[in-house]
C-alpha cells in the first residue's frame, strides 16, 4: 500500500468550495484509492509530544476541536470513526523494536482537525478504524525518516499511512487567497517538489539546512509527518505530486503519494 502526505487545512474546508484542495479529497477513493484500508494511521502536524504517542482508543474516537475563531457550527461536527488500538499496539510493537521507543499511549485522546478535516472528505462514512501518531518537534527530520521506516510494514497489512501538515506553514505573514506567493514560500515549496521527485531525499531529510526552512516552518510539526510518510515507503520510492494549490499567500497544499520500490 502506498503511503501519503496531504494537506489538511483549516476546518473551513469541510464546506469551503472555493478551497481547491477540498475537491481533490473528496475525489480520493474514485481518484487515488480505490482500494478500502482496514485501517488508517494518521501522522498529525497538530500533536506534538516529547516522545512517540499514540491514541490508543476502544470504542468510537472522538472528535477534538482545536481551533479558535470559527461559527458554531464547526465545533458540532463530529467524525465518529471506530479507534484502532491493534494498530496503536502494532505500532509501539515496531518503534520499540526499532529503538524508538518508549511509545507513550493516550486512551482518552480524540481525532486533532488534522485528522478529521481531510478524512471527513476522504471517508466520510467513518467506518475505516483510525489511529494518531504524534510528532516530536524537539527531534530532526532525519528522526521522523526513520520513525517511518520502521512503521514500513503495516503497509503490508493493509494500513494506509497519511502525513497530514503542510510543506509550508507560516500563519503569521498570511495574506489574502488572491494575494501574490512571496519567493521564500514559493522557493521552498519548489525545493520540496524538486527534491522529492527527483528522489533526492537526502536532501529533504537535511531540511533544516536549507534557506527559507524556519520562515517557512517556525515550528516544524506540520512538515514532520511529510517525512514518516516518505519513510514509510521504504527505501527506493517513488514520489508524485497529487495536488498543489495555495491559500492565504502562503500556505502549500501540495500533496504527495509515495509509491514502495519494486
Amino acid at each position: 500500500m502506498d503511503t501519503f502526505f496531504i494537506a489538511h487545512g483549516a476546518v473551513n474546508v469541510v464546506v469551503d468550495e472555493t478551497v481547491p484542495v477540498r475537491s481533490f479529497l473528496q475525489s480520493w477513493k474514485s481518484d487515488t484509492m480505490q482500494e478500502a484500508p482496514k485501517a488508517i494511521l494518521i501522522v498529525s502536524g497538530h500533536w506534538d509530544t516529547d516522545a512517540p504517542t499514540v491514541n490508543l482508543v476502544h470504542g468510537t474516537n472522538d472528535t477534538i476541536h482545536d481551533f479558535n475563531g470559527f461559527p458554531e457550527f464547526f465545533y458540532q461536527l463530529k467524525y465518529p470513526a471506530p479507534g484502532a488500538p491493534d494498530v496503536a499496539m502494532r505500532i509501539k510493537e515496531l518503534l520499540d523494536a526499532s529503538g524508538l521507543g518508549p511509545v507513550k499511549e493516550e486512551k482518552a485522546r480524540g481525532l486533532d482537525h488534522a485528522v478529521w478535516v481531510p478524512l471527513m472528505l476522504m471517508y466520510p462514512e467513518a467506518n475505516i478504524p483510525v489511529c494518531e501518531l504524534s510528532v516530536q518537534t524537539g527531534r530532526s527530520a532525519e528522526y521522523h525518516y526513520k520513525l517511518g521506516k520502521a512503521l514500513a510494514p503495516l503497509r503490508e497489512e493493509g494500513v494506509l499511512i497519511i502525513g497530514s501538515g503542510h510543506v509550508t506553514h507560516n500563519l503569521k505573514d498570511r495574506g489574502p487567497n488572491d494575494g501574490p506567493t512571496p519567493k521564500w514560500a514559493s522557493d521552498f515549496d519548489t525545493w520540496v517538489k524538486d527534491s522529492l521527485l527527483n528522489g533526492r531525499y537526502d536532501e529533504v531529510n537535511n531540511c533544516e539546512k536549507v534557506q527559507g526552512y524556519k520562515m517557512n516552518h517556525p515550528k516544524p510539526d506540520h512538515l514532520f509527518p511529510l517525512h514518516v510518510a516518505l519513510g514509510a515507503a521504504g527505501n527506493g520510492a517513488k514520489a508524485t505530486l497529487i495536488h498543489h494549490s495555495w491559500t492565504d499567500s502562503v500556505i502549500s497544499y501540495a500533496s504527495y503519494r509515495f509509491t514502495a520500490a519494486q
